[in-house]
């Protein structure tokens, strides 16, 4: 009897368990995660080994490989990690890889009713450096292409090429003020000194900014990336400063103007009396891998502080300029000799970076604080 009563318990667990995993529902989720790129030549393809994973932010997609020059592409094959009980397939027909030519996938979620498009671009180095001058005018951007809600920029590269590079926290913005109409968003494009300029400002975040304690968001544009998932939790997190960086760079140069909020506000939105806001523009210039080989990249915490950091050129004193444009140039102050071979192999990062409030980072600033940006320079030693 003892033995069948078991036997009957065991069953209506088993179809409680059962039910309880019918009546779970299907993941919706359709992401790539990331994406490593296995090769024989590793050594031929890339310029650090750890260049072959690539961790995919749930805003992107499109995901690029840079490789070196002449990388021979024979025998690549990708790996994914992909959000739970998701399917991939290759869209693109073929198995190969040709540089330059993005090659598309699409993610499907567990429950069948999702998916999205990535594109994965294999792109190897420039064939010739057109010009050791780099020119930020500000003139190519668009509205964000799935959502519309705020805008995106694309940088000149030295090849003449237009990348996706620049980042700003606009995505974190959107978290807290969803109905806000493009114009409004911290950082936006404006009529500039001639052709368009880039506008931020620092701009209350609203009730939900309020509960979650991020009661402002200075506007913000840099090379690098912004991670929204990280935009609530860590914020210092969300930032990831710069890019790949094969030159050495010189001199930072360009125009802006600047004009502070009336009241300053610490990060729990009390005035703070007679501190008055200043912007921020600079450029940095550091290891992109720690001693122990682990790639890097600057967060808001540590941009301006970090011992990797090889050389950094800061506008001092961004305060109100009276409504006119000024004009800036600055040297970069290099801490330590610059490692040729290491500059060779794309060791190095650069970031280059505008705030509209210096301690945005930390959500202290002055709201309506506004710093206008235009034809801004970098200038790098020309290679022999």
């Amino acid at each position: 009897m003892r033995y069948i009563t078991k036997l009957f318990l065991l069953a209506s667990v088993m179809l409680l368990a059962a039910s309880c995993m019918k009546d779970e529902p299907l993941n919706a989720e359709c992401d790539i995660e990331q994406v490593i790129l296995h090769t024989p030549h590793v050594g031929e393809v890339f310029f650090n080994p750890t260049d072959s994973a690539k961790n995919v932010l749930y805003s992107a997609s499109d995901v690029v490989f840079n490789v070196r020059r002449h990388a021979p592409l024979e025998g690549v094959t990708l790996s994914f990690t992909i959000t739970e009980g998701a399917t991939i397939e290759r869209i693109t027909p073929g198995t190969d890889f040709t540089p330059d030519e993005a090659v598309e996938y699409r993610v499907t979620s567990q429950d069948g009713q999702w998916h999205r498009v990535y594109k994965i671009t294999i792109s190897p180095e420039p064939v010739h450096i057109v010009s050791s001058e780099l020119k930020y005018d500000f003139e190519n951007f668009e509205l964000e292409p799935k959502l519309k809600k705020y805008y995106i920029w694309h940088n000149e590269q030295l090849d003449g090429t237009f990348g996706n590079d620049w980042a700003t926290g606009n995505p974190g913005f959107k978290l807290s003020m969803p109905s806000a109409a493009p114009d409004k968003y911290p950082t936006v494009p404006v009529d500039g000194i001639d052709g368009k300029a880039l506008k931020l400002t620092t701009s209350d975040t609203g009730p939900f900014g309020a509960m979650a304690n991020k009661r402002l968001a200075a506007g913000n544009f840099f090379l690098g990336e912004f991670d929204v998932s990280q935009a609530l939790g860590d914020a210092m997190a969300a930032t990831r400063f710069g890019i790949p960086f094969a030159l050495e760079p010189v001199k930072f140069t360009g125009y802006y103007q600047y004009k502070p909020g009336t009241k300053f506000q610490d990060k729990n939105g009390k005035e703070v009396v007679g501190r008055i806001d200043e912007g921020s523009i600079y450029a940095v210039f550091y290891r992109n891998h720690d001693a122990e080989g682990n790639p890097v990249r600057l967060r808001g915490d540590n941009v301006l502080t970090s011992p990797l950091i090889v050389a950094l050129a800061k506008v001092k004193d961004v305060f109100d300029t009276g409504g006119e444009w000024k004009e800036f140039s600055v040297q970069f102050d290099y801490r330590e000799p610059l490692d040729r071979e290491l500059l060779a192999n794309k060791g190095y990062n650069l970031a280059v970076v505008f705030s509209s409030s210096e301690a945005g980072a930390t959500f202290e600033g002055a709201i309506g604080s506004t710093l206008l940006v235009d034809k801004v320079r970098l200038h790098c030693q020309k290679e022999e």
